[in-house]
C-alpha cells in the first residue's frame, strides 16, 4: 500500500486557493509548495463548490455528514450483528435448558 499523508491544514489549503485565484499557476505552485497539481485542483473546486460558484460535488459541510452518517450506519450495523448473535445464543440456552429440565 503507499504511504499517504495527513491533510493539509485548512488555512494551508485557502492560501493556496486564494494564490491560484490571483493568477499564479497551478504548475507553479506545486513546485513551490509541496501539494501535487491535482490536489490543488481539487481545493479549487471544492473551494467553488462551498462558495456555491459549483454544484457538481457535496460541499464541506455535506461531505462532513455523510462521513458522519456512514459511521453511525456501521456502528449500527454491528450493534445489530452483536444482537442477533446473542438473540440466536440465547435461543440455543433456552432450547437446550429446556430439554434437560423436563427431563
Amino acid at each position: 500500500m503507499p504511504k499517504t499523508r495527513n491533510p493539509y491544514p485548512a488555512e494551508f489549503r485557502e492560501q493556496i486557493v486564494a494564490l491560484a485565484r490571483t493568477g499564479r499557476g497551478v504548475e507553479d505552485l506545486a513546485r513551490e509548495f509541496e501539494p501535487c497539481v491535482a490536489t490543488i485542483h481539487g481545493g479549487i473546486k471544492q473551494a467553488d463548490r462551498d462558495g456555491g460558484s459549483r454544484a457538481d460535488g457535496l460541499n464541506s459541510d455535506e461531505r462532513d455528514e455523510l462521513r458522519r452518517l456512514r459511521r453511525e450506519n456501521r456502528r449500527l450495523r454491528q450493534e445489530r450483528d452483536i444482537l442477533a448473535k446473542a438473540a440466536a445464543w440465547f435461543a440455543r440456552s433456552d432450547v437446550t435448558l429446556s430439554r434437560s429440565s423436563s427431563s
